[in-house]
């Protein structure tokens, strides 16, 4: 077992929310005991062809939060993602909470920050965020504690954050018949992929576990919760005491074969800003395409 407080006592309610576009599934936790809440990796819709953002996604997350009556006290980003745009500024700026992520969103920062050409003015502290969460940080949704917990692989930058017996693990694991999420871009690495998935496969069997990305693999409908116990035993890349070896050996060759996501350009560059949407030097929303630069 894991030294991070888990506590299985602890069993908020959850309400998934999925993204036709993305196959992204964004989450509103909520404390048991009072009406504190918080969102797990918001969506924020683009038309990237026309280049025009709208919030139809984010919207029904505020609709439900107001409809309710709870009180919005965290927007958590599991990681920063590369096929979807963060909606966490429009969020805050409706309903309050703090945003936060992994401390190595710095390590991205800097990264992207030179594929992108960024200036001077494109701060590469994590200072877009209002708290950046080392491994084994805890922090408080009402009376109920969470952690988050230090799982690299995918990117430099993510984190599984685990409220009660709920645990969020952005695209660290899919669902069993999934696998797992390629380890290729820059930063990332198979290896540390499948020793942060085993840090994740010590939590209790009974710990639920809450994708960010599910795709209906063979046809099947779209799914978004299992656990630990489901995943040791099922999970097609890692399950059944899969070796670290045969893991980057699949993993490897896997990712090889695999396209760019079609969002990953504008998602980079919205996300490790915190949601933000980069702006020209006359304060206009803008994007920038590197070429041959990913």
């Amino acid at each position: 077992m894991t030294d991070y407080p888990v506590n299985m006592d602890i069993k908020p309610d959850v309400q998934a929310f999925f993204d036709d576009a993305t196959n992204t599934i964004s989450y509103i936790v909520k404390d048991p005991t009072s009406n504190a809440c918080a969102i797990v990796d918001s969506v924020m819709d683009i038309d990237y062809a026309a280049g025009r953002i709208t919030y139809d996604h984010a919207d029904t997350l505020i609709r439900q939060i107001e409809s309710q009556g709870l009180k919005l006290e965290w927007i958590i980003e599991t990681h920063v993602h590369a096929d979807h745009l963060s909606a966490a500024p429009y969020i805050q700026q409706k309903l309050g909470g703090k945003i936060g992520i992994g401390a190595k969103i710095m390590v991205v920062q800097e990264t992207f920050g030179k594929v992108f050409n960024e200036g001077t003015e494109f701060q590469r502290d994590g200072s877009q965020f209002d708290r950046l969460f080392e491994d084994g940080d805890t922090y408080m949704v009402g009376n109920m504690q969470a952690f988050a917990m230090y799982t690299p692989g995918h990117t430099p930058a993510c984190m599984v954050h685990v409220m009660g017996d709920a645990a969020f693990v952005g695209d660290t694991l899919f669902m069993p018949d999934g696998g797992s999420a390629r380890a290729d871009f820059p930063g990332g690495d198979a290896g540390e992929l499948y020793d942060s998935i085993q840090k994740v496969l010590a939590l209790p069997d009974e710990m639920r576990l809450f994708m960010c990305h599910d795709y209906g693999p063979n046809g099947r409908d779209i799914q978004w919760e299992t656990t630990v116990g489901d995943e040791k035993a099922h999970n097609i890349h890692v399950g059944g005491g899969k070796t670290k070896e045969e893991f980057v050996k699949f993993r490897t060759e896997r990712d090889a074969q695999l396209a760019m996501p079609k969002l990953i350009i504008p998602s980079l560059q919205v996300n490790m800003r915190a949601g933000e949407v980069p702006k020209d030097k006359d304060g206009n929303p803008m994007l920038k395409v590197p070429v041959n630069g990913l």
